[in-house]
């Protein structure tokens, strides 16, 4: 029978192309009905590369078995051969009464409103409700494992989705030795394993095996060429020269404070406080600890161990660092979510999520009603022009005159781009538009020009910084410095000022 399961594999094949471009031509709506339509869609791939797999086995024919049924149907009496097959057709139906048909048409076919079949969608099941389908994330348990590690302050769930992928100094506070416990190293598992999985729900028609297998690939040569941001080669000391810095790049670290400090003379100062002293002798004391266990196990088995485990958390926050800017959108649009979630009652939000799923567990409309349907949609009733919510439908008057959505803010240097209401207007001096306008203007210091909107002005405020900073260097270059007779330094006009006074 290996021909009739040949036939039934071409078959099976040509129905779940059939069903692939059925719902490629369809466009739902709802993310919640794309969604469904891309499981849809990967599960018949999958499907075509098992039964593909299986016919070109058959075609490879390793036993020999499709030759001798071709032979035998071929050289024999054909009535017999066939009288034969039907003869075991009928016995194993016979012996199995109840074995059901596979009907391929009605097993793929794209089930049309009405047909009764059950409103419940593989992805109903995928998804909690704070995720809505994909649209937002849903790190609330991972931030209270982050609150339960040692060493890290208290943040709020607003501040961690902005930080989340941060693992190294000033946002992420917790030192290089707390990192290789067995907390931190759960945690950054699991932080990692949810967002692969929620890549995977989200992108179920993306190859995402060639995106993880990329991120290791590069992860391997930058640990490599030791680049892994948080884990390189620790700054040594070197007598009273200062150690390179590990802060934000402007000031001087101090390796055993981890600590960093703008100014010389502030550093320089702290060198002979408790503090400084103490954390000095904790770091050799932990070094000549770590030096002894070295010597004990023959240089060889307490470092390696701990260079593994390092290279696995390393491994873990690297590709959070990596799933996490490429799922910005999902990011940005989570924190918006939670700062208006924060200004709502709780009564407010159980409305919405009921509100939510109602729509999404709702009915389709019969094929006799789409025309009104979507004339219906299409006319939605908006004479103000008020800004649609994400249900496509615009948002209440009062909550568009509580933001000031109708006043205009336009802005020169972002191309006369107009802002609608003063929370977006705030917002866009950190944004790359505004920026890169700015930079094209000559101007580097953008944190200064907030609220400055035209070309000129900007212009003339850029000028005069940099004439007071000319000001200033010179000012500084030209000062005489005189020094009495105990040796007390002191600027040219104190100096004869403490003269005339009869104090020197």
């Amino acid at each position: 029978m290996l021909l009739e399961e040949q036939r039934f594999l071409h078959e099976d094949l040509e129905r779940l192309e059939q069903g692939i471009s059925d719902r490629v031509a369809d466009d739902p709506k709802h993310i919640r009905d794309r969604l469904n339509r891309d499981h849809q869609i990967s599960g018949f791939l999958n499907r075509i590369q098992e039964q593909s797999k299986r016919l070109l086995d058959i075609y490879h024919d390793k036993e020999g078995l499709r030759s001798r049924e071709i032979q035998s149907l071929s050289t024999g009496d054909p009535f017999d051969e066939f009288y034969k097959q039907l003869n075991e057709i009928k016995d194993f139906h016979r012996r199995y009464p109840n074995e059901p048909v596979e009907n391929l048409e009605r097993a793929y076919k794209r089930k049309a409103p009405g047909d009764g079949e059950s409103a419940t969608m593989e992805v109903d099941n995928m998804f909690t409700g704070e995720e809505a389908f994909g649209r937002f994330l849903d790190l609330t348990a991972l931030h209270e494992d982050y609150l339960n590690l040692s060493g890290v302050k208290r943040v709020s769930y607003l501040q961690y989705l902005s930080a989340f992928d941060s693992f190294t100094p000033p946002q992420c506070p917790i030192k290089r030795v707390d990192k290789t416990t067995d907390q931190y190293f759960n945690y950054v598992g699991r932080l990692a394993d949810y967002l692969e999985n929620f890549l995977r729900r989200t992108r179920p028609l993306e190859d995402l095996e060639i995106v993880f297998a990329k991120v290791d690939q590069d992860f391997a040569k930058a640990w490599e060429a030791n680049e892994v941001p948080g884990w390189g080669p620790e700054a040594q000391a070197a007598g009273p020269t200062a150690p390179i810095t590990e802060g934000d790049g402007e000031g001087i670290w101090c390796a055993d404070c981890e600590r960093e400090f703008k100014n010389d003379n502030v550093y320089k100062s702290h060198l002979s406080g408790k503090k400084h002293i103490k954390a000095a002798e904790l770091r050799s004391s932990r070094g000549q600890t770590n030096n002894v266990d070295t010597n004990e196990h023959s240089n060889s088995r307490g470092s390696t161990v701990r260079k593994l485990k390092e290279r696995a958390i390393a491994d873990r926050e690297y590709r959070v660092r990596k799933l996490a800017a490429s799922m910005e959108t999902q990011r940005n649009d989570t924190r918006v979510n939670v700062e208006r979630k924060q200004g709502m009652t709780e009564r407010e939000r159980q409305m919405e999520l009921d509100a939510f799923f109602a729509e999404s567990t709702e009915a389709a409309p019969r094929p006799g009603d789409e025309d009104s349907e979507s004339d219906d949609d299409e006319k939605i009733y908006n004479p103000l022009k008020l800004p649609l919510a994400w249900d496509g439908k615009p948002i209440p008057y009062w909550l568009y005159k509580l933001h000031g959505l109708g006043v205009e803010f336009p802005c020169e240097i972002c191309g006369n781009f107009v802002y609608m209401g003063r929370r977006a207007f705030d917002k866009h001096f950190n944004e790359a538009r505004h920026i890169y306008g700015l930079k094209c203007l000559g101007i580097t210091n953008t944190s200064l020009f907030r609220e400055i909107t035209g070309i000129e002005d900007a212009l003339k405020l850029w000028d005069k910084i940099q004439r007071d900073k000319k000001k200033e260097k010179a000012g500084g270059e030209n000062i005489v410095q005189m020094e009495d007779a105990e040796g007390n330094v002191m600027p040219e006009k104190v100096y004869y000022d403490l003269q005339k006074q009869g104090l020197l």
